[in-house]
């Protein structure tokens, strides 16, 4: 079977593809070495650390073109690597970007693309120094490494909560996975729930304030699903969690569309995922400097729950009772 690529696309060919994307790129005094040599060459602030990070984007698994218009599909592809930058209280970066591309891909598209991605990139700071182009016998494939920096006792990972600190969200849940439930089944979509899924904003400010503060005990960003996601700081560090359902933060467009439903769908938040927002752990006793901090960067935060000693995490109503949970979170393997 031979695979013919658009004649804009062809005449251009990888290294003019790859031209045309470095022309577009803005650039920082950290970056010795950009795109165009065999490495990029970086350097990393004093006393900082190195962190890094991959996603793949694989289309009809992660994203369809039909929905995903390209320029918003740019952005989100960058977007979900920063978000696990920011997850750790830290610094985003360098950005590295690998694309296989089918041969029913224009160049248009792939312009718009990068414009999305490039847009993602300049809101925060973080400089694409390289990464490859290849053919696609098959489906669009998106690869992005995200490298940030961060003074080593400033980094948050997912192992510090203990027993009594309360369990926080940043934003609201459950906007991704009604818009994409509405999309599937064919129903209108309103425009907060449709950005919720194909835009998602990472929490790069409310991170960096928290981690300077030394707030967040643990913190991890919200991509499977609120009840998964926070199950893994559990398992890290070694503790249970009680989620409070009631609680849980949800969007005006969310309340709106869920109104004349007798059963609230708590299992698209808790287990929907893609929300791209910060959960947190931390002591009761800094509960106003946590909600001062998300004021200073125009966002609410939620307590969600508590962190407690017994292993599991429970999804419990204000009464103590317990919510029945379908399925914890996605799961690429099941």
């Amino acid at each position: 079977m031979t695979h013919s690529y658009s004649s804009a696309l062809a005449t251009l060919g990888e290294f003019g593809l790859i031209s045309r994307i470095s022309a577009a790129v803005f650039t920082h005094g950290s970056v010795i070495t950009g795109i165009g040599d065999d490495a990029a060459v970086t350097t990393i602030s004093k006393g900082m650390q190195l962190l890094t990070s991959t996603d793949m984007l694989l289309e009809d698994v992660h994203f369809r073109r039909s929905w995903h218009d390209p320029y918003r599909l740019g952005r989100k592809s960058l977007a979900v690597s920063i978000s696990d930058i920011a997850a750790m209280g830290s610094l985003p970066r360098w950005a590295l970007l690998s694309l296989a591309i089918p041969s029913d891909l224009s160049l248009d598209f792939i312009d718009d693309f990068m414009r999305g991605f490039l847009a993602m990139a300049s809101e925060n700071q973080v400089v694409l120094i390289g990464g490859d182009t290849c053919s696609s016998r098959s489906a669009l494939v998106v690869s992005v490494t995200v490298m940030g920096e961060q003074y080593t006792d400033r980094i948050v990972r997912r192992s510090g909560a203990v027993p009594g600190d309360d369990i926080w969200v940043t934003g609201t849940l459950g906007d991704a996975a009604l818009g994409l439930k509405l999309l599937e089944s064919g129903e209108t979509v309103s425009n907060e729930l449709l950005t919720g899924l194909l835009d998602p904003e990472p929490r790069v400010p409310v991170a960096l304030l928290l981690a300077e503060a030394g707030l967040a005990t643990a913190m991890i960003d919200v991509s499977d699903g609120i009840l998964a996601d926070y199950g893994h700081i559990a398992e890290q560090s070694g503790v249970g969690g009680s989620i409070h359902i009631d609680n849980l933060p949800l969007s005006a467009s969310f309340k709106q569309y869920t109104a004349g439903f007798s059963v609230i769908p708590y299992q698209l938040v808790l287990s929907g995922g893609e929300d791209y927002e910060l959960c947190f752990t931390a002591h009761s006793t800094n509960r106003e400097k946590i909600v001062d901090c998300a004021k200073k960067c125009g966002i609410d935060v939620t307590r969600i729950g508590i962190v407690t000693s017994c292993s599991g995490v429970a999804a419990v109503h204000r009464d103590g009772s317990s919510y029945i949970v379908q399925t914890d979170g996605f799961n690429h393997f099941k």
